[in-house]
């Protein structure tokens, strides 16, 4: 299935939103952006509110490299749409096998997540704060998969290494927040994928798969909205 490319100009969900007021004294954001379709609402979210902001995607932990690079694609072309500086970072695989060697067989949201978030933004607060940024957040939080705290205390630790920087603990999800993400994800028929992201994550996914008579997960083929237009072309 051929993936569709996203319209010349911008199509922003018309919702009314509260106006986001930056954590006081703040002014510039470094958001790191896991995927489109969870950085989606939060980028409109911010766009909405007129906050000045970049996109830093750095995700060495997306297994296969096929998979990381549909997923960094998608996020680049929304980027683009919207005029939002896209900071493409490294994809050190083996620095991320290293810093979790040993949590192989962690559970989802162990202790192996708390060390992918910490590299993840220790990376974001180093950038951020040799290039401009007073603030670092991310769209990893708008997912209900994740927890929430796990990741603002990797966030604010990472952050605490530099005393001009904070990171913004925003909850992304509340006020319709994660709602308005499925709905983004739809209308732009963002890549869905089925997995966080990781070797191992998607080791288990598939393990549950095979269990409940489920086909293993095929990389590069779903697409958010088109089982909804294939359930219409069916009636």
């Amino acid at each position: 299935m051929a993936k569709p490319e996203l319209p010349a100009t911008p199509r922003v969900t018309e919702i009314e939103r509260p106006k986001l007021a930056l954590p006081k004294g703040r002014h510039k954001v470094l958001l790191h952006s896991c995927c489109a379709p969870c950085s989606g609402e939060v980028m409109e979210a911010m766009l909405a509110s007129g906050i000045d902001y970049s996109i830093y995607f750095y995700n060495p932990n997306i297994h296969p490299k096929r998979e990381y690079e549909i997923r960094k694609e998608e996020n680049i072309r929304f980027a683009q749409a919207h005029g939002i500086d896209f900071i493409d970072a490294d994809y050190d695989t083996d620095n991320w096998f290293e810093r979790v060697k040993g949590m192989e067989w962690e559970p989802e949201r162990g202790i192996r997540c708390t060390e992918c978030f910490d590299m993840r933004f220790e990376r974001t607060a180093l950038y951020a704060a040799e290039n401009g940024f007073d603030t670092i957040t991310s769209s990893l939080g708008i997912s209900r998969w994740k927890n929430m705290q796990q990741i603002n205390d990797c966030g604010q630790r990472a952050a605490a290494r530099y005393p001009e920087l904070v990171y913004w603990t925003y909850n992304w999800r509340k006020g319709g927040g994660s709602a308005r993400m499925i709905e983004i994800s739809k209308r732009e028929e963002f890549y869905q994928q089925e997995y966080c992201g990781c070797i191992y994550s998607l080791r288990d996914t598939n393990h549950h798969r095979r269990q409940n008579g489920r086909e293993k997960i095929e990389i590069g083929v779903k697409f958010y909205g088109h089982d909804d237009l294939k359930q219409e072309e069916n009636r």
